[in-house]
């Protein structure tokens, strides 16, 4: 019972995440996200041979009038540390991560955060064949999952084709 007690408070925390608060980046201070302010649009060529890059664009859109941040934990906008995209082939069939899976302290530091200007958008971009185990000759599916932890919503799921 004892361990209980103790294991709850920390799956509190543990949830808590980034996506809770959204940082004011000219106070520093943090207010409840309000799910007014950043989205995420996925954007990808349709058809991709075999050998090339596969290059995701991760593009963070703010059509608010003030400056909003995320946080970067969970996104293309740090470097590789987490499965931060669900990818499937035309059949469901999840494609496997082969990429690093990083523990984090809570809350997230002040530098765990990027701005985006009033009217602007940022882009990353994401070569998935340094995470995911992909095939050619498949139709694949990409959809964001991490919108609790940075906060973005994503708008779109992306599709490609990867031919032989």
């Amino acid at each position: 019972m004892l361990k209980l007690k103790i294991m709850i408070p920390m799956v509190l925390i543990v949830l808590a995440g980034c996506s809770q608060q959204v940082r004011n980046p000219d106070t520093g201070s943090t207010t409840k996200n309000q799910g007014d302010s950043l989205y995420v649009v996925l954007k990808i060529k349709n058809v991709i041979k075999a050998g090339e890059k596969i290059n995701l664009q991760f593009v963070v859109h703010n059509d608010q009038s003030t400056s909003k941040s995320f946080c970067k934990w969970h996104t293309p906008f740090e470097p590789l540390m987490s499965k931060y995209l669900d990818i499937t082939d035309e059949n469901g069939n999840e494609v496997s991560y082969k990429g690093p899976m990083a523990k984090r302290i809570m809350p997230p530091p002040a530098d765990s955060y990027l701005a985006v200007k009033p009217k602007d958008t940022l882009l990353a971009d994401v070569d998935l064949l340094k995470a995911y185990q992909l095939e050619a000759g498949k139709k694949y599916t990409i959809v964001y999952n991490s919108s609790g932890i940075s906060g973005l919503k994503a708008t779109n799921k992306a599709t490609f084709i990867l031919q032989k």
